[in-house]
């Protein structure tokens, strides 16, 4: 071989190896979606489109990109896939800088918090690995923890609640353990100063509220724990029950689901940069049912989700055994950047506080209904399933005031669960594309 060839042979094999060294870079930037799963007051986002900022929805995808603002009168929930959560109270903007997934599998997540106050639950699942930037400052954590970020325009605060976490800036590292704060002075270089104790914050009750309905309900059914996903669990649990179907295995169905109703009545078409079109459901119980397994009519039950699929997120799920003259979920034939609404469209939970009564209508499928603000959910449907419609009053919701300096220990972050058995078919049967309403079950606690 002359040495020109050999050379031009050494050259190419240079640069196989060196294609094949920078695959797993590649492949480590796998994108993720996440659920934007509590939308109260004003609430804005910009989904990385070129368009700015607009009214943000439940069930909306959060992407890789992806801009939440919380308004003066705004708080959001985002879940992820293993059941961390990341909350945002009024006067907040955050950015979610990195959803990846690495070829070894393991899940990144970088939020930066541009102001405000934020708070992160963090379950420490295996293969979970969490960020978040403020100021100069970054926190990451493996391992569970619970936080609270306040950035103002010369000062920060990092208080923990759970767990303890390491602080990243200009001054060096910290390690801030439980009920203890730290305060960065952003005009000195970041410098810190460690506080042995705890100052409650006026949204700390209302961060407590939502962890205590999702450890609530988040394990109240058995079939919960063979999910590979958390995220949208303890909204099944609460808006709906299971049930053994011959044929068809475990599936599930929202309460509140009388004739009429089909599970694509109410919600949008959502653009999202590098994925196209997907379904927005305006139900809140509207994450899992729509992107992973399938939905199926069966005569004497309606409308059911099957559960599976779990290796592909859907931009809809497919149905199956659809009634006569039913219509198919399509997203719009022309692409573009618009929510497209169908139905009574997005619908988005009132600002704080909620109303002390709620009328519940049956065909309703529990939208407009706050999470945990209605015990026994299930026994509820049972009468509303027999009269059409109920007023109840709602449990009254945790109060946002100012403390004082001298409060400084929160309460328990604790919670409780329980157990359903999966309750008996409908006996009616439905017309085509109708479901016939529900008969006795037993209903969450």
């Amino acid at each position: 071989m002359s040495m020109r060839r050999l050379s031009i042979t050494v050259l190419m094999l240079g640069a196989l190896a060196c294609g094949l060294l920078t695959m797993p870079a590649l492949a480590d930037s796998q994108a993720r979606i996440v659920r934007l799963s509590d939308v109260e007051g004003t609430v804005q986002i910009d989904r990385n489109t070129g368009q700015g900022y607009e009214k943000a929805f439940l069930n909306m995808p959060i992407t890789e990109g992806t801009k939440l603002w919380a308004k003066d009168d705004g708080r959001a929930e985002v879940e992820f896939e293993d059941g961390s959560v990341v909350r945002i109270t009024p006067d907040t903007k955050i950015e979610f800088s990195q959803l990846s997934l690495r070829d070894s599998g393991s899940k990144n997540t970088n939020v930066k918090v541009e102001e405000g106050t934020a708070y992160v639950n963090f379950t420490g699942q295996k293969n979970s690995e969490l960020s978040l930037n403020f100021a100069r400052e970054t926190v990451r954590v493996t391992h569970a923890a619970h936080f609270r970020v306040d950035l103002e325009d010369t000062d920060a605060t990092l208080a923990v609640l759970k767990g303890n976490v390491e602080v990243e800036g200009p001054s060096g590292t910290v390690e801030v353990g439980k009920k203890q704060t730290a305060t960065f002075d952003l005009a000195d270089q970041d410098r810190y100063t460690v506080a042995k104790n705890f100052e409650t914050d006026p949204d700390d009750n209302w961060n407590k509220q939502q962890d205590q309905y999702h450890e609530r309900y988040l394990n109240a059914n058995s079939y919960s724990n063979s999910m590979p996903y958390s995220y949208g669990v303890s909204d099944l649990n609460y808006y709906g029950n299971y049930y053994n179907v011959p044929g068809y295995g475990l599936c599930w169905q929202p309460y509140f689901t009388g004739a009429g109703w089909d599970p694509f009545m109410n919600g949008a078409w959502a653009w999202s940069p590098g994925f196209g079109y997907t379904w927005v459901s305006a139900y809140p119980w509207g994450w899992m049912p729509y992107h992973y397994g399938n939905w199926a009519f069966v005569p004497n039950y309606g409308w059911l989700w099957q559960p599976g699929g779990w290796n592909n997120f859907a931009a809809v799920t497919p149905v199956v055994n659809p009634p006569v003259r039913f219509t198919p979920p399509h997203p719009p034939a022309r692409g573009g950047t618009q929510t497209v609404a169908v139905g009574r469209g997005p619908f988005s939970s009132p600002g704080t506080p909620p109303r002390r009564t709620l009328v519940i209508d049956q065909g309703s499928a529990g939208m407009g209904v706050p999470r945990g603000s209605v015990r026994n959910l299930g026994r509820v449907s049972q009468q509303v399933g027999t009269s059409g419609s109920m007023t109840i009053r709602t449990t009254p919701p945790a109060r946002v005031t100012m403390m004082s300096p001298s409060a400084r220990n929160m309460g328990s972050f604790g919670g409780t669960s329980s157990r359903s058995t999966a309750p008996a078919p409908r006996m009616s049967a439905p017309a085509p594309h109708a479901s016939a309403p529900h008969s006795s079950s037993s209903p969450h606690r």
